[in-house]
């Protein structure tokens, strides 16, 4: 049983890794034939995909009162998100920030990992109606993206069009097949194929390792508490992994960076909202308590090191977060476990 387990953790990683790749250049086609910014896909379609397994998770979780998994997957991932996936991602190129991230994403993920902190602190755990909080949040934070996209598309229009920069040459494909594809992604229908077999191919790939990787800790016997930030964690932010470091490879850097903010925004507001809804969510103390400021820490970290560095993830900072989620996970395994 464990080798099938294992070889299912295999066939997890290969559908996750062929699931991006569509994925990513599906949204991406989407979002220059709508003239919808790049940063927006990464912010919601990309997001909400990749977002997939920590919802399922979670509320399976919270339905089977396993709350230490549940609470711990938000914002086990989150951390994850940020310190390990954004940290690799600006390891492999450098990653601009974009001006609207800096003044709205960034500060709205501030207030949802202190929304947590407080509403979990508060009641020592997220009951129904903090999760309908969240949620209303939420709603309102959706409402503002949206209007902003649609304030881009109006000024597309008037412009002409996108800027000259984003048209940039592709070299082109030696092989028939890749001539045939290259041909099939001017069209919208084949875009949005793509995209939702890809978005299939990420969240069963991520569900696939998520059960795998569950199936062997606990034939090791680790503690739950440990699976949910690590394993667990780690599992459901492999989507947001492969998806983000394909996207930077491809240099679709705002894909990248959305896909993170706009997945950790989600984490919070949707995942922990919804999952609270069916349980009560416990929030222990000091362990929860210490996770969810590490979560508010690096999103801390990620806001200074775009600023300090002009609206951009370069590889100092991309060092720093890799850094900063391997010290975490010493306090972790050396101190908790």
């Amino acid at each position: 049983m464990l080798y099938l387990w294992i070889f299912l953790l295999i066939l997890g990683f290969v559908l996750l890794v062929k699931g991006a790749d569509w994925f990513v250049d599906g949204a991406a086609g989407i979002a220059k034939k709508c003239k919808i910014s790049a940063l927006v896909i990464g912010l919601t379609v990309v997001a909400f995909g990749t977002s997939a397994p920590e919802l399922c998770v979670s509320v399976t979780a919270a339905i089977k009162h396993s709350t230490g998994i549940a609470i711990g997957n938000v914002v086990g991932s989150n951390i994850t998100n940020i310190l390990l996936i954004l940290g690799i991602s600006s390891l492999v190129r450098v990653l601009p920030v974009k001006k609207s991230s800096l003044f709205l994403d960034i500060p709205v993920l501030l207030l949802a990992s202190g929304l947590l902190i407080g509403l979990g602190f508060w009641g020592r755990s997220l009951a129904w109606y903090d999760g309908l909080a969240l949620l209303a949040v939420f709603a309102v934070y959706m409402t503002l993206l949206f209007l902003n996209a649609r304030r881009e598309q109006r000024a597309a229009k008037l412009s002409g069009g996108p800027a000259p920069e984003e048209d940039k040459p592709e070299k082109e494909p030696k092989t028939k097949a890749g001539k045939w594809f290259k041909r099939m992604e001017e069209k919208t229908w084949f875009l949005i194929i793509l995209t939702l077999v890809g978005l299939g191919m990420v969240v069963g790939g991520g569900t696939l390792l998520v059960e795998g990787a569950k199936y062997i800790a606990n034939y090791f016997k680790v503690p739950e508490d440990i699976i949910g930030l690590t394993v667990v964690a780690i599992g459901t932010s492999l989507p947001e992994l492969v998806t983000s470091v394909v996207a930077a490879a491809k240099r679709e850097t705002d894909i990248a960076v959305g896909n993170i903010i706009g997945s950790n925004i989600f984490n919070i507001f949707l995942v922990a909202g919804v999952s609270s809804l069916f349980w009560p969510l416990a929030f222990d103390y000091p362990n929860n308590l210490i996770d969810g400021f590490v979560a508010l820490g690096a999103a801390l970290l990620l806001y200074g090191c775009a600023l300090l560095g002009r609206k951009k993830l370069g590889r100092i900072a991309g060092a720093l977060m890799v850094l900063s989620f391997i010290g975490y996970y010493v306090y972790l395994f050396l101190v908790r476990v």
